[in-house]
């Protein structure tokens, strides 16, 4: 069965590279454009994996990460954090808030599809 991957990320760039890299991975892509969105998509679909940005407006990456451990059926999706971001207290502060894991872009489609796939089990 084909795995559902959210991705939230408000840079246009960035979501449409992540589309073509996951769907030509053979995943099922959804987007959003910020955490706010994000929330908006997410209450609309059942993915398997979310892949998150840090730095977006309206709502961040944490702040959304957050909002997603609250949703009760939410809890058990990983989330894999995938920012320019390589600060240790930005990754601490993403695991607290129930990240399941970090990269940093930019990406390599291989590492992050490996990635998914063992987060996704």
């Amino acid at each position: 069965m084909t795995k559902t991957i959210l991705t939230v990320d408000d840079s246009r760039t960035m979501r449409d590279m992540l589309r073509v890299a996951l769907t030509g991975a053979g995943f099922n892509v959804v987007q959003a454009e910020d955490g706010v969105h994000g929330l908006e998509v997410l209450a609309q679909n059942s993915p398997d994996v979310i892949i998150t940005d840090i730095n977006m407006p309206r709502m961040d990456g944490f702040g959304f990460i957050e909002n997603v451990r609250r949703d009760q059926r939410c809890r058990v999706i990983p989330i894999l954090v995938l920012t320019t971001e390589s600060d240790a207290a930005k990754k601490a502060r993403a695991r607290e808030a129930g990240a399941t894991g970090w990269i940093v872009k930019p990406f390599n489609t291989t590492k992050l599809c490996d990635a998914i796939r063992r987060v996704a089990g």
